[in-house]
């Protein structure tokens, strides 16, 4: 893995335990609560597998939600680079399309948005390690953006190694982990109090906590969530 160009603050990159741990949920929130905090923010989902064809093209949910919660306004090809049809890991979709995933190329669209907002979410796909091509990952993808990390951890049953792994993981790289936030991905999952209590153990406090939802509705984070955030760009 390469070192990672000089740490901007320039925004966060969203990184997740796992895939399915609410990446997304977490990002877009993230992003309304800067913009309520009075930034300008472009969101930014680089590698994304499985989309649906519109008017406009194949375009993938997630970064529509991203480029929607935005408040500054881009090309999706800027929001999106690489858009894949098929939902299954980047490396898989990209060598059935044909296409080679380039860490320039995802670069290149992110100085573009930088270039017009004060700050940029970063949301990747799956977790820490999910392989890109060419014996890369998105690990690759978040050392060349140089942001800290925004860990997204599912509440569930095996999230403490996977929050501890990924963690080693994203220090190990060079980056910096500046915040975690929990996500109620199982309502039904024994021993949550214990759990979070072994997770602020090992990563300090929450920077909040994601209620599950039944509507697929992402909640508002606290106003001190966004100050937090705004200290630290």
């Amino acid at each position: 893995m390469q070192m990672p160009r000089s740490l901007t603050r320039h925004g966060f990159f969203v990184a997740g335990t796992d895939t399915g741990v609410g990446k997304t949920f977490a990002a877009v929130a993230i992003i309304r609560s800067l913009v309520r905090a009075g930034f300008s923010v472009a969101g930014m989902k680089p590698v994304a597998a499985g989309a649906a064809l519109r008017a406009t093209g194949f375009r993938n949910d997630d970064a529509l939600a991203l480029a929607s919660a935005a408040n500054v306004k881009a090309p999706y090809a800027s929001v999106n680079p690489y858009c894949f049809k098929e939902p299954v890991s980047p490396h898989i979709a990209a060598d059935a399309e044909g296409i080679r995933i380039d860490v320039g190329t995802i670069l290149q669209e992110f100085d573009v948005l930088k270039s017009q907002a004060d700050c940029v979410i970063v949301e990747g796909a799956g977790g820490w390690l999910v392989p890109i091509g060419n014996g890369q990952s998105m690990a690759d993808v978040a050392v060349a953006l140089g942001l800290p990390v925004i860990m997204v951890v599912g509440l569930r049953l095996g999230c403490l190694n996977h929050a501890a792994l990924t963690a080693q993981a994203i220090n190990a790289s060079g980056l910096r982990l500046d915040h975690w936030i929990a996500n109620e991905v199982d309502p039904a999952f024994a021993r949550r109090e214990e759990n979070i209590a072994t997770l602020a153990g090992l990563l300090g406090e929450p920077l909040a906590m994601l209620p599950h939802v039944q509507n697929r509705k992402i909640p508002e984070l606290p106003p001190e969530v966004g100050t937090r955030l705004a200290e630290t760009l």
